[in-house]
């Protein structure tokens, strides 16, 4: 089962059809049942109307063999006195339920004599007597002779009359008489329009609604597959991406405003991404297997003079290539945390006090420094601030200078020498890895090329900037831009 529904296709088309459905079920419940109370209420109406008339007559002192309500042409009829015998009823009323007796036969009047016995002078002290006693119905409604309650009780059963049995709505009418006391009439309307329209909807129902579903189901899946079709193009070009690992491919990005668009293009980013990471990390293994060659083979070539004939041991030589190796060694494992996405940590640096500390050890640098806070890793910032003095003294003249400022949000560490400076065509490229200017191409002087692209890095990595210019003096200018500690 999982599996048959582990499609978003699948399961759109079993929501919506879930969904139709129970719409359907509610509605088709609510027009039943008002289509089956507006019936019966038609049919209690016709049947108080009927039972309304025949007490009329009776109030007027009509006998009971002349009613006209007794005929069953408008459906069963039953007269019943106050003490709940039957004193009359419809012709060929043969069974009933549903009224207050079940009695179909009209019972022999009481040897008193209350019965229509021709007594028409309405002998005033029985009539009084009555009154008295039958003052009021069960309702407590009061009633004078002739005088026909307001309130009707319905009820439902079923009648056969003639042989023919049907379901029938009752209504319950009092009247008070002049000469027959309280009598209570009972007649019905039949409900078979009721059970027909009933049986009808029910059968429209039936039959309509699995079609009606199976529609919304055959187009939901239609109009979802149709939907999905953009999103298996992506998949099959990923997919395909990821068997030729060709990151030059793109998915298709569908021509329209919405989701699937929007993953599309942030699908092709990202491989646009990967794509400009992997070849920076194939660049970087080149590169660095190109610097460390030749160290490496120069400290081989000593060595093995070395081992062949000793008196021409280059020490010192040997030693500055293994020193050289070994700082070589460091910055690559340091750009390779930084490219891993090594966060730095969260302590506070005065950029002053770290400038004076970077420039004590070394000639020809000056510091003017006002205090100025920051949050990182002292040891990173350190180095930013150590391969910046470095990257100076070796352009510079005669001086570099430091300078440590506040401005707005930031603290501005500035170093400026007094060389021949950076062409502002090549002021972003020495931020490259491995890129050495012409001026500084030897690998005694120049280093690796990886100090200005490491403190490029660590900068980005503590939210700030570091950018290239011209110095006053005429030489370069590095500015280091962090933000103020508490104010990221």
């Amino acid at each position: 089962m999982s599996r048959l529904f582990g499609s978003v296709r699948a399961r759109a088309t079993l929501g919506a059809t879930l969904v139709v459905a129970v719409a359907l079920v509610a509605a088709g419940t609510a027009v039943v049942l008002s289509l089956r109370s507006n019936l019966t209420g038609e049919a209690g109406t016709q049947a108080e109307r009927s039972a309304r008339a025949v007490a009329a007559e009776l109030a007027v002192r009509t006998p009971y063999d002349k009613l006209s309500g007794l005929d069953g042409d408008d459906g069963p009829v039953q007269i019943v006195d106050e003490d709940g015998r039957l004193v009359a009823a419809s012709d060929d009323l043969e069974r009933i339920s549903g009224t207050a007796t079940a009695d179909v036969t009209p019972q022999p009047a009481d040897p008193d004599g209350d019965d229509d016995d021709g007594d028409s002078d309405g002998d005033s002290d029985g009539d009084d007597s009555g009154d008295d006693s039958r003052g009021s119905d069960d309702s407590g409604e009061s009633l004078e002779p002739g005088e026909i309650a307001r309130e009707t009780t319905f009820s439902n059963g079923s009648a056969t009359i003639d042989g023919d049995a049907e379901d029938y709505r009752f209504a319950a009418v009092t009247v008070e008489t002049h000469d027959r006391g309280r009598l209570t009439v009972h007649a019905g309307a039949p409900l078979a329009a009721e059970h027909s329209a009933v049986r009808t909807a029910l059968t429209v129902m039936l039959i309509g609604f699995p079609l009606l579903l199976a529609v919304v189901a055959g187009v939901t899946w239609l109009v979802t597959g149709r939907a999905l079709r953009p999103v298996e193009g992506i998949r099959r070009e990923m997919a395909a991406i990821t068997a030729s690992e060709d990151l030059a491919r793109r998915v298709p990005e569908p021509a329209t405003h919405d989701e699937i668009a929007r993953l599309a293009r942030t699908t092709n980013e990202t491989l646009a991404a990967l794509e400009a990471s992997v070849e920076r990390q194939r660049s970087f293994v080149a590169d660095a297997s190109h610097e460390l060659r030749s160290p490496i083979a120069s400290l081989r070539t000593q060595l093995e003079v070395a081992a062949a004939h000793p008196e021409l041991l280059d020490l010192e030589g040997a030693v500055e290539d293994t020193v050289r190796l070994q700082h070589l060694a460091a910055d690559l494992l340091l750009l390779a945390r930084l490219d891993a996405g090594e966060r730095p940590a969260g302590a506070r640096v005065d950029l002053a006090a770290l400038a004076r500390e970077e420039a004590a050890g070394r000639p020809g640098v000056t510091v003017d420094a006002e205090p100025a806070e920051v949050s990182g890793s002292r040891g990173q910032l350190g180095r930013v601030l150590a391969n910046l003095l470095d990257n100076g003294r070796r352009h510079a003249r005669e001086r570099v200078t430091v300078t440590v400022r506040r401005e707005g949000g930031s603290a501005v560490l500035a170093v400026a020498d007094d060389g021949e400076g950076v062409a502002e065509a090549d002021r972003e490229r020495i931020f490259e890895r491995f890129v050495r200017l012409d001026a500084a191409r030897s690998r005694d002087d120049g280093g690796a090329g990886l100090g200005l692209a490491i403190a490029r890095d660590v900068a980005v990595r503590h939210g700030g900037t570091l950018t290239a210019g011209a110095a006053p003096a005429g030489g370069a200018l590095f500015e280091l831009r962090l933000p103020l500690a508490g104010r990221e």
